[in-house]
This record gives structure tokens, C-alpha cells and sequence, in this order.
């Protein structure tokens, strides 16, 4: 359910007029009540004062040890700014984002309300559905999304940074209490800095914070991620978060496998290419196609994996044989190898990506496609941030 920006700047939102709470209190139940905010969860227009408004009934009686919990709100969909949602990215991308999130909420003591789905992109997920020219967004976001819980265990995150999703029961209550609250209830942000947000008063007091009024990606939030001192969860959390059915099945996987290495060799969305105005073909990352070739990561993985070792491979390339050049080396093993461990759990890419992340994670070695930092092993040595500068590819020894 989305909390629509109508105030920004830190200004509260207003109370609820006595008169209306009380003609609407006989007419609505609980029960309606809740109806109303399954049918609200899923549209962008309503705001969060309008909700409490339409709504009309006095909060429930709040238990005592929930008095002092305090909500953290960045929008009903992962790192997407105001109303800009029409396009989806990938996973770790969308990870970035939500790990930013996650630690402003860690950094404020407060709880993450959580996008209830996680958006597929059809670019990274091969199982998505191919949209009609004329499916409304909504549409588009039902069917090229998934549960967040199909993804990550929740429980399991809460006992480092506490989270709920943004369903109708979890706003209920953040409703109800918002009404006892009056103008204490919610703040809008924008452009407020996570330290103000925890030391001055006017947002620290309220119940809940709002960061929907940002045009921003959620990413663009953590600027200082640069600074090791800002980053107070590693990027091998949001990974290890994994559903239990997916950890489940790594771990058969990994028995199964026993001492193996692994490598991943990401190709497919990274292998774009263009011509220049004279016609020459130039790419990002100039070596890429080259060194994710079976020739150049045979000669490359020597020096780390010895012959005869298991090697897993996690790739998105989808050239039917294209790695089997490695087997007069190695012992190559695939996801597809466990098909009657994945058929029945694996429903998109995104489920699939993040179960091999933990069967890399449980490599003797493992080589990325890229390095993320200097102590990585990697396939290629182009830098994997985009660096603007388009280059002729390279095929041949330099």
C-alpha cells in the first residue's frame, strides 16, 4: 500500500476531523475495515491520511510493549522513486537498494515496513511473462512480480534489522495507532539525512516515516556507502537471507556436489554492444565476451582449480552447450542437473540466482565474472561499474 506524497519537507500530516470519526464509526466494522485496506493495498493513489480518514474508527486498544515501536516507510515497491515505476531491474540492483533501507532502519531503531512483492525484470527473468502492448502498469506489476516471502526468510532478517510487510493487517495497526496519535502519527522526508531523521524531534517522535515523497532511487539514499563507517550490513546479508526452502535445497545440492569450486560467468544482459557513427562495433566492458569464452576461462581458472575438480557453473547463458569445451578439465555441474530438487520450489530467475548464491558461497573457490573488490577472483579484468566509455572489443590475446 503506497503513502502518496501529499506533504513533503517534513511537514506532519493533520489530524482526523472528530466529526467524521465519529459519523463514520456506526457505519463501518472492523472487518470492512480491513476489507477496504485489501482493496487500498494495491493502488498508488490513496494516501495514507486519506486511508485514516475513510477509515473512521477509533484505534484498538494498542498493547503495551508495542508502545514504543516506531516504522520506517520507503514505498510500496523496491527502488521505486515517486511515481516513476514503470521499469524493473534486477535483483542485486533492487538489493542495493533495499539493503540501503534496511540499514536506515537498523541506524533509526525503527521498523522496515517492507514492499509485500519484489518486481521481476523480463530482462533477468526468463520465466516472466511477455506483456501485451496494451496491459495497464498495474497489470504489468501483478503478473512481473513475486512474494517477497517466496524470496527472503523474514523472520530471519527481523532478528537483525526488525521488518513487516506492508499488507492490510500490518497497516491496520499502523493505522490504528496513527489515529490515537493525531499529529504525531506520520512525517514526510525528503531530502532529510538519516542522522537528522534520528536526532531532531520533529521525526524521531513520530510513529512513522515516510520516504515516498523522494524522486530518488532508493540507492541514491546511501551516497556514503563509500565510507566503510556508513555500511552497517555487508553485502552478504541480504544473500544469506534466503527463504528456508531455498536454503533447504542448497544444502542438498551441496551434499550432493561435496568438494567442489564454482564459477560465475554472467554474459547474456552485460554482452551489449553498439556501432559508432563510422559503423565500428564498441562495447563497455571490451573484454567481457572474450574472457567468459570456455578457451579463455579454461586458461584463466588453471592457476586456482586444479584438473579434476567439480566445477559448478551459474551462468545466463543460454547457448545450449556452450561450456561443455570445460569437461575434458573438469566436472561440470549445473542447476539444471537438479531438476527434481528445483522443479518443485523454483518459480522465476530471481529464486533461482539466489539459490546459487549459496551454493557459490559454499565453494572451495569461487571466480566471479567480474571483481566487486580487490581480494576477488575473477574472469575479467574490466571494471564492472559502468564506466561510459564505450570501447572496440577485444577477441585476441593483449
Amino acid at each position: 500500500m503506497a503513502i502518496h506524497p501529499r506533504i513533503t519537507g517534513g511537514r506532519r500530516q493533520g489530524p482526523l476531523p472528530l466529526t467524521l470519526k465519529r459519523a463514520l464509526l456506526a457505519a463501518i466494522t472492523v472487518a470492512t475495515a480491513i476489507s477496504i485496506l485489501c482493496f487500498l493495498s494495491f493502488t498508488d493513489t490513496v494516501s495514507f491520511t486519506d486511508t485514516l480518514s475513510f477509515l473512521g474508527f477509533p484505534p484498538r486498544d494498542v498493547d503495551k510493549r508495542e508502545g514504543n515501536r516506531r516504522y520506517l516507510y520507503w514505498g510500496s515497491r523496491v527502488d521505486c522513486p515517486g511515481k516513476h515505476c514503470g521499469s524493473c531491474v534486477g535483483l542485486g540492483h533492487q538489493e542495493s537498494s533495499l539493503r540501503c533501507a534496511l540499514e536506515e532502519a537498523l541506524f533509526l531503531d525503527r521498523i522496515l515496513v517492507m514492499p509485500s512483492k519484489m518486481c521481476l525484470s523480463s530482462v533477468h527473468n526468463a520465466r516472466g511473462t511477455l506483456y501485451t502492448s496494451n496491459a495497464t502498469s498495474e497489470q504489468r506489476w501483478e503478473t512481473g512480480s513475486c512474494a517477497m516471502e517466496s524470496l527472503y526468510d523474514l523472520d530471519l532478517m527481523s532478528r537483525t534489522v526488525p521488518v513487516i510487510l506492508d499488507n492490510p493487517r500490518s497497516w491496520y495497526e499502523i493505522i490504528s495507532r496513527s489515529t490515537k496519535l493525531g499529529e504525531a502519527g506520520v512525517v514526510d522526508v525528503q531530502g532529510v539525512s538519516r542522522v537528522e531523521l534520528k536526532e531532531n524531534p520533529n521525526y524521531s517522535s513520530a510513529l512513522l516515516i515516510n520516504r515516498t515523497a523522494s524522486p530518488l532511487a532508493w540507492f541514491m539514499e546511501c551516497k556514503d556507502r563509500t565510507k566503510r563507517s556508513s555500511v552497517m550490513l555487508p553485502y552478504t546479508f541480504l544473500p544469506t537471507m534466503a527463504t528456508k526452502k531455498l536454503r533447504d535445497a542448497a544444502n542438498k545440492m551441496k551434499e550432493i556436489l561435496g568438494d567442489y569450486d564454482a564459477i560465475r560467468v554472467r554474459r547474456g544482459d552485460l554482452l551489449k554492444n553498439r556501432k559508432d557513427r563510422f559503423g565500428v562495433e564498441r562495447s563497455l566492458h571490451p573484454h567481457l565476451d572474450r574472457d567468459t569464452r570456455p578457451e579463455f576461462i579454461k586458461k584463466r581458472i588453471a592457476r586456482w582449480i586444479k584438473p579434476g575438480r567439480t566445477l559448478f557453473i551459474a551462468s545466463n547463458e543460454r547457448t545450449p552447450g556452450f561450456f561443455s569445451p570445460l569437461s575434458d578439465r573438469y566436472k561440470l555441474a549445473y542447476s539444471s542437473n537438479f531438476s527434481s530438487i528445483l522443479d518443485p520450489i523454483i518459480q522465476n530467475n530471481y529464486q533461482l540466482f539466489m539459490l546459487e548464491r549459496l551454493i557459490m558461497q559454499g565453494a572451495k573457490t569461487f571466480v566471479k565474472t567480474m571483481k566487486e573488490s580487490d581480494k576477488d577472483l575473477a574472469l575479467c579484468d574490466d571494471p564492472k561499474k559502468n564506466t561510459k566509455d564505450w570501447q572496440e572489443p577485444v577477441y585476441t590475446d593483449d
